[in-house]
């Protein structure tokens, strides 16, 4: 099994991506807060101390385990400039052995979205899995008619596969999802869906 270093950095042009960090828990908190409306949708439902700071020390904790045992990369989108926290995406559930493969999530705070972030963010930790930690499939899903997540998956390489029937509880209700693929080395043509 493949460790991980708990120092994990990625540089973008205006982001660092790293660790979450106790002292991130205000700035987490209050843009989960202000984007609940935005994220809600397309999320499991939150639990009760989703938004405390007993739930987000448990979070921390779990980024730390998991980059220490090497099946999972979670890591906070910092604006470069003022360190401001925009969103998360995490390399999750890494499998070793004849998979060599990962699945990627994210999510980005309201006021954030559609410039761009998550997509200079989604192609730093896909260069990272295929390059750094030599990983050869990376695998998203989202919701049918989550259009910004699809095209963005498109945009960053990913192609579609196929639909996951009853994948996720979203919202509180058992959801189909559409999965999607990259693949290091990927020779498939464009595929519509």
């Amino acid at each position: 099994m493949l460790r991980l270093s708990r120092k994990i950095r990625i540089d973008t042009d205006r982001m660092v991506l790293r660790p979450p960090n106790h002292g991130d828990y205000r700035a987490w908190s209050d843009l989960r807060r202000d984007s609940a409306e935005f994220l809600q949708p397309w999320e499991p439902s939150w639990s009760a101390d989703h938004l405390t700071r007993k739930g987000f020390v448990n979070r921390v904790y779990w980024a730390n385990r998991s980059i220490a045992q090497g099946n999972a990369v979670p890591l906070f989108l910092a604006k470069r400039n003022d360190r401001q926290v925009l969103g998360a995406i995490t390399l999750d559930n890494i499998r070793r052995g004849p998979s060599q493969a990962g699945t990627i999530g994210y999510w980005i705070g309201a006021e954030y979205a559609r410039q761009g972030y998550m997509r200079e963010a989604l192609l730093a930790v896909v260069h990272y899995a295929f390059e750094v930690l030599d990983l050869s499939r990376l695998e998203s899903a989202c919701l049918p008619e989550n259009k910004a997540s699809r095209a963005l998956l498109e945009k960053c390489g990913y192609k579609y596969e196929g639909v996951a029937q009853s994948y996720l509880q979203i919202n509180g209700r058992w959801r189909n999802h559409v999965l999607y693929a990259n693949l290091r080395g990927d020779r498939r043509g464009k595929v519509g869906a």
